[in-house]
């Protein structure tokens, strides 16, 4: 393990096989990333031969018609159910150039080399193929994080995972060596009854602190949590809980994609067409 690194991985990888019996029950975040992926590849007019899921959960993901697919997942229990391959998203065993379609959802937010994980994704695609990513990004979480600051005053513990905005995700596209890179967002809002609720979909999606430093929320600061959590909800008695997605688009380079100008190219003036309009 590198000093670099932020998460766990054999953690992650133990989380992921106690969440994936009963994963189908808790599965409405990567539900809507997959819809939303699936709604971008829409509005692709191509076909696609080979495809590369990429952290592959329960083998949920539809392929294009006509296309062979491969699953990937950094637990044994999904991919031995899904037939696939056991591996992290930064340690991808695939060789370069060897997919046209990469999609990932849900995991990318659990990588401990991010650009790295991209990098690779661009190299295992054949020039002009195409990555969809989907992730939780900046801004998920809001009203948990508020409860646990008020829950532990002025000693907070690190407990939810670090996130990529929206600005730094498309920065990470371009990095990675994406051509036309996209990054947007949407959010989902979800009402819990009590913060014990909104643990098990986390518990159950596979997504608690995988943090290495991490340390156990104790009974006591659990119940001031619970009581921080509870205060922020509506008449109703429940609260309001914000998923913030950010989806991720890129190609990988083609000399047949659509280039950017040549800059000094332009053959008419900003300020003269601006002057025009006054």
């Amino acid at each position: 393990m590198s000093a670099s690194e932020i998460f766990d991985r054999a953690a992650r990888r133990h989380r992921r096989d106690r969440a994936a019996p009963k994963y189908g029950a808790h599965d409405f975040i990567r539900a809507a990333m997959l819809d939303g992926i699936q709604e971008r590849l829409a509005t692709v007019k191509r076909t696609f031969a080979d495809v590369l899921d990429l952290g592959s959960f329960d083998g949920s993901f539809v392929p294009p018609p006509g296309s062979k697919i491969a699953r990937m997942d950094a637990g044994h229990s999904f991919v031995q159910g899904g037939q696939g391959v056991q591996a992290d998203e930064d340690r991808l065993p695939f060789a370069d150039g060897s997919f046209d379609l990469v999609i990932s959802a849900g995991v990318l937010d659990q990588v401990n080399d991010v650009p790295g994980a991209l990098s690779l994704t661009r190299r295992v695609l054949r020039p002009d193929g195409l990555f969809l990513g989907a992730l939780l990004g900046a801004g998920s979480l809001s009203t948990l994080r508020a409860a646990l600051r008020a829950a532990e005053g002025e000693r907070p513990v690190a407990r939810l995972h670090p996130q990529i905005d929206v600005r730094s995700a498309g920065d990470l596209l371009m990095r990675a060596g994406f051509a036309l890179p996209v990054a947007d967002t949407e959010s989902l809002r979800v009402r819990y009854g009590s913060v014990g609720k909104l643990i098990d979909d986390l518990r159950g999606m596979a997504a608690t602190n995988l943090l290495i430093e991490r340390q156990p929320l104790g009974r006591e600061t659990l119940a001031r949590t619970a009581e921080a959590f509870a205060a922020a909800s509506d008449p109703d008695g429940r609260t309001a809980e914000r998923f913030e997605i950010i989806f991720l688009t890129g190609w990988a380079p083609s000399p047949d994609q659509p280039q950017p100008a040549r800059r000094g190219s332009a053959t008419a003036s900003l300020a003269t067409e601006l002057g025009k309009l006054r």
